[in-house]
């Protein structure tokens, strides 16, 4: 569709009347779209070891070929709880813009031969947003906390957030010196990256993060520098933790006896 403009008239030198075209209203920049992300923690059933072979072969089979299938259309990765963790066996990061990604994915394990027998032990729905601790000018025109893009690192440390109420009556100003100690922190520890993901009002807490790493030690050691923070002194809960252990999907199963 071709651009419309206004048309002003206006008066020349000597009486004339001539048409100019007004200047086209200036239209406001896109937002750069959000994801939303799901980390989704998987417990087998151990019943499912005492079904016939070939019925667990094909079980496999179907709940990696709905994996590949998803990983088409949106970001999908494995992780493994197993020996670590005795609530749930496996994880699922995914990211998305389409909330039906994420329904699509539950609905089709749920239907699958294993379906019965995997249970969703935990959940954590967020999405990504900009922060307001970090300034503009320092992102650019392309935000990164907007789009998740994993290193692949072998651990994935997870857990949920929220903060006090008191928190959100401090000034802006008040937060953000507070949240500079945690960068100057972080700053310490390049070789771990946080993802910072938002569940306000669409899960029961208020932030997910996820720190990438391939150094459990590293992890401890900067989880504890925050704990003595002034900051720390407004959270609420920041539990269960979960340390996740990248493998592929095949690996998992094949350990945890699917």
């Amino acid at each position: 569709m071709a651009e419309q403009t206004t048309e002003i008239t206006a008066t020349a030198p000597g009486g004339t009347q001539e048409t100019q075209p007004a200047p086209a209203a200036q239209q406001p920049k896109p937002k750069q779209p959000r994801q939303l992300v799901r980390f989704t923690f998987y417990k087998l059933d151990q019943k499912w070891q005492l079904l016939p072979e070939d019925v667990r072969a094909e079980g496999k089979r179907q709940l990696k070929r709905i994996f590949d299938e998803y990983s088409e259309r949106a970001l999908i990765r494995s992780y493994s709880l197993y020996g670590v963790r005795s609530d749930c066996d496996f994880m699922l990061w995914t990211a998305t813009y389409d909330i039906e990604d994420l329904r699509w994915l539950s609905s089709q394990i749920r239907r699958s031969l294993m379906g019965p027998y995997l249970s969703e032990a935990q959940a954590f729905l967020a999405m990504t947003k900009r922060s307001v601790y970090v300034g503009k000018n320092a992102r650019g025109a392309h935000d990164p906390r907007l789009v998740i893009s994993p290193e692949d690192s072998k651990y994935l440390f997870v857990y949920p957030f929220v903060k006090t109420r008191p928190w959100y009556k401090l000034s802006l100003e008040e937060r953000k010196r507070m949240m500079n100690e945690h960068i100057r922190i972080g700053l310490k520890y390049p070789q771990i990256k946080l993802n910072t993901t938002y569940s306000f009002g669409i899960d029961d807490q208020e932030f997910v993060v996820a720190f990438e790493s391939d150094s459990i030690p590293d992890f401890l050691d900067l989880v504890q520098e925050l704990r003595e923070t002034e900051a720390s002194q407004y959270t609420l809960r920041d539990t269960p933790m979960f340390l996740c252990v990248l493998e592929s999907l095949d690996e998992i199963l094949d350990a945890i006896g699917a």
